[in-house]
């Protein structure tokens, strides 16, 4: 196995002599395996150890028997304590999920501080199995069946070349031991359901199981940096930035086939699932004014083109900033200047540069986007008009609606930025000093 090792590292071009390893080490089989054989193979490391605190006792004799580990190999040995049921609270989301966030980010915390080229984890031939028997039960397509890399940026999996007998063959014939992780016998959890029940029934019909999917997931891998040029080459072609928006032309995309598939490889970017790319698909169809959406993206059908614009939550992102400042850069940017009135002052005529009566400002000025229940005074009107209807009069887009940001003084809408201007703060006879804003294209 350690001729295999040396092979697949060489082979692969995974790292050099010269370079020191980070191996991440559970106290597992695996990893300890893995730290056995860079032993032996005279590879220059140190060890990582992450305690999620998820087991009690359990988890503390995991962190001793890995410090334990080290001391044995002679290398430095880094652990880190981690409230992981917090950490997914906060986070809305799973315990896996946390503690994969935790443990990769501290890993590349210590890898940079100690100098480390690599970070390797004991991923073998039964992880990728297992990862791709999940990914085809969630129906994540191709993407989701080239298996584990082998080298991804900074992280590097060495074991990859071997099975889970392999490994456990060459455990008992050198002896090792390491730590059972109790919560490895519970199927509760997806990957230890298919790796307790699933993949031996499936090894009942080839027992060569582990070895057929990685083949399996290293074809699957080249066919997808095949299709990715070709996925390129259409964003390439179809797409266009236009200010704050991206533009996909529906009639270049159509010499592209299957226009859906291309269609849906490039919206998955900006959150579209397979469902919302199919109506939108069909949307094409329908002429212009369809709207649909994600939850970070809305996509507008406008004759042949969809402009996907990034959605801000109403009454979200406020930018607070005095009357007296020279100018701001978010989210917009603007130049303000404060001028005494003469009588020959001219009150600006562009939407872009407008006057306000300075001194009926409030010391702090906000900007941000509308929100339901929104009103002002149009400039030449005397009662209020509801924001929503003052967009409907001006016929504003959804897309619109959601580009238009508010300057605020105290309460009080002063300005709908770029079109219209409160009637109460406007320049007046009796107006001493004015505000002007200037608003950069």
């Amino acid at each position: 196995m350690l001729a295999a090792l040396n092979s697949f590292i060489s082979s692969n071009k995974l790292f050099s002599n010269k370079d020191n390893i980070l191996v991440t080490v559970s106290g597992g089989m695996d990893s300890v395996i893995l730290c056995h054989l860079f032993s032996e193979a005279k590879i220059n490391f140190g060890i990582a150890h992450c305690n999620f605190e998820l087991r009690g006792k359990e988890s503390d004799g995991d962190a001793i028997f890995v410090k334990q580990l080290a001391k044995k190999y002679n290398v430095s040995f880094f652990v880190n304590h981690f409230d992981t049921n917090t950490y997914a609270a906060e986070k809305n989301i799973s315990i896996q999920m946390a503690a994969r966030e935790l443990r990769y980010t501290w890993f590349e915390e210590i890898r940079k501080k100690n100098k480390y080229s690599f970070i390797a984890t004991a991923h073998h031939k039964g992880d990728v199995a297992e990862t791709m028997l999940i990914n085809l039960t969630r129906g994540t397509g191709i993407h989701g069946l080239h298996g584990i890399s082998m080298k991804q940026n900074k992280i590097i999996r060495p074991l990859l070349f071997a099975t889970r007998e392999d490994i456990t063959s060459y455990a008992k014939q050198n002896n090792l031991k390491w730590r059972e992780d109790s919560s490895n016998t519970s199927d509760k959890y997806i990957r230890n359901n298919i790796r307790l029940n699933i993949i031996p029934q499936l090894k009942k019909i080839n027992p060569s199981l582990e070895e057929s999917l990685y083949q399996t997931a290293q074809q699957m891998n080249q066919a997808e940096q095949v299709l990715n040029k070709k996925i390129n080459e259409c964003k390439k072609e179809v797409l266009e930035k236009k200010e704050s928006n991206t533009v996909i032309s529906f009639k270049k995309l159509k010499s592209y086939e299957p226009v859906e598939f291309f269609l849906f490889e490039i919206l998955k970017e900006f959150g579209f699932n397979g469902d919302a790319v199919k109506k939108i698909a069909a949307g094409f169809a329908g002429g212009t004014g369809k709207q649909f959406f994600s939850e970070t993206y809305s996509g507008l059908i406008d004759r042949d083109n969809l402009i996907i614009h990034r959605l801000v939550k109403k009454g979200s992102h406020a930018y607070s900033f005095t009357k007296d400042s020279d100018s701001i850069k978010t989210p917009l940017v603007l130049q303000f200047k404060k001028v005494k009135r003469t009588a020959n002052f001219a009150v600006p005529k562009s939407k872009k540069t407008i006057g306000f009566d300075y001194d009926k400002l409030a010391e702090k000025l906000t900007i941000r986007k509308w929100k339901n229940g929104d009103f002002f005074v149009p400039l030449g009107m005397r009662g209020n008009k509801k924001l929503s209807d003052f967009f409907v009069d001006n016929k504003f887009s959804l897309l619109d609606k959601e580009n238009t940001w508010l300057m605020l003084s105290g309460n009080d809408i002063i300005w709908v930025i770029g079109h219209r201007i409160d009637d109460r703060y406007k320049v007046t006879d009796l107006t001493k000093n004015i505000l002007i804003c200037e608003l950069s294209s």
